[in-house]
């Protein structure tokens, strides 16, 4: 693999530095560096940063090839800078056994755009009523740490304290999708006003934060770690903060979507709009966004749902839930939160690199951008402002719910180990 000169990018936003790779590794990170016998990437005005990580993908393969596959996710997951991304149990055959999530595991190595590890369901089928194999996956050749039955919850208070003990062996997390079904019967969008004047059932917040609650203090009882995914309202911020001021070993996500969107566009009527957990609020929305800017939210994951046409191109009640969010992550956190000064690049890198990493063990990610590292980095020209053109989106779906509105900044660059798998906003 030949050298290449990043030449005058601004490192996590900090002043313009080279950056050269050999091979899958940054051998050197300085000024003035020598481009003798190497590519150069002309980055000045650029913002490098670690290759991003997300804890929360939905693939979709095996099963569902029409959405989905590891090929066209992973590419998807290059043209938004990420280089490893956590895909989510809830396929079919659902990946409850070591040989599903080996199958995805060996499909990400095959096809070589980021890496794929796999999330182990909690229980078998997602049913909700018995354990799976949290062992053997652990075990397995995909080395699965993160368990979930995301897409259900996780409601049984005694299969959970189980599976958090289960983990706690061998350092896993358990990722818990907050939903107390009984209360959200029905639901099709957040309760409150918008929900009353269109006359759609109410998904209440309390149906999160009942779950979020729970589950933090069972996490402390068995002393395991608990992952709350799409966290979406305000009062499971206040929970978290709570339970992480207790000293509870407790971490949490927030989707971009919730970052910007809120209930008041479900006035249209356009299933695009429909996700799990729902829109909420302007008020959770800036809950959501202080939340990530102070800690108490860990990190931004996408929660990459994609669907074909045909479930979304339906009448509200029957469409499906879900938005692609994989190549327009990283843009909706700079509007929302480097362009508000919320955060600045150095926190972009924290939580969209670094901690995902770090929560999911992802070996060889979320690491500095310094020499000896391996060379997962992404480029981004943060200058550059354009409309949102699904027709030219990687993914095999279109689900956005940004088709047309202009964001800022364009992921120009992606390396895995120093192989470029992204080169000038083009798939290589």
């Amino acid at each position: 693999m030949s050298k290449i000169l990043i030449r005058g990018a601004k490192v996590l936003g900090g002043e313009p530095q080279d950056v050269l790779i050999d091979g899958g590794t940054i051998a050197e990170v300085g000024v003035g560096l020598s481009d003798e016998g190497a590519e150069v990437v002309e980055a000045a005005g650029k913002v490098l940063l670690p290759g991003l990580v997300d804890l929360h993908t939905h693939l979709r393969e095996p099963g569902r090839e029409d959405s989905e596959t590891v090929l066209t996710g992973t590419r998807a997951a290059a043209s938004g800078g990420y280089t490893a991304v956590f895909a989510m149990a809830n396929t079919f055959p659902v990946a409850d056994t070591a040989g599903v999530v080996e199958q995805v595991w060996r499909l990400g190595r095959e096809h070589g755009y980021c890496d794929v590890q796999p999330i182990g369901a909690v229980t078998v089928g997602l049913e909700g009523k018995k354990l799976a194999e949290l062992g053997a996956m652990h075990e397995s050749a995909a080395g699965v740490t993160v368990f979930s039955d995301d897409g259900k919850c996780v409601d049984d208070a005694v299969i959970m304290r189980r599976a958090l003990e289960y983990v706690k062996a061998f350092g896993g997390v358990v990722a818990q999708h907050a939903q107390e079904p009984r209360l959200t019967e029905g639901a099709q969008m957040n309760e409150g006003i918008v929900s009353a004047e269109l006359g759609l059932g109410g998904w209440p917040a309390v149906a999160e934060e009942s779950i979020i609650a729970r589950d933090v203090l069972l996490a402390e009882h068995v002393g395991s770690r608990v992952h709350i995914c799409h966290l979406s309202t305000a009062g499971s911020v206040e929970i978290v903060r709570w339970a992480k001021s207790r000293g509870i070993d407790v971490t949490a996500e927030v989707t971009p979507h919730h970052l910007l969107l809120t209930d008041e566009l479900v006035r249209t009527y356009n299933p695009v709009y429909k996700v799990n957990p729902p829109l909420r609020t302007e008020r959770d929305v800036i809950a959501l966004r202080e939340a990530l800017a102070d800690g108490t939210i860990d990190i931004v994951a996408t929660d990459h749902a994609p669907h074909p046409h045909e479930d979304k191109d339906c009448e509200w009640a029957a469409a499906a839930m879900g938005m692609v969010g994989l190549e327009t992550a990283l843009s909706v956190v700079q509007e929302t939160m480097v362009e508000t000064g919320l955060i600045n690049w150095a926190g972009v890198a924290d939580r969209m690199s670094f901690k995902p990493a770090q929560i999911g063990q992802a070996t060889g990610h979320g690491r500095p951008v310094s020499a000896g590292e391996p060379a997962n980095l992404t480029l981004v020209d943060t200058e550059y402002r354009g409309s949102v053109d699904p027709t030219g989106f990687a993914s095999r779906s279109r689900n956005t719910p940004y088709e047309g509105r202009e964001l800022p900044g364009r992921v120009t660059h992606t390396w895995l180990r120093g192989k470029a798998t992204l080169v000038d906003g083009k798939l290589t």
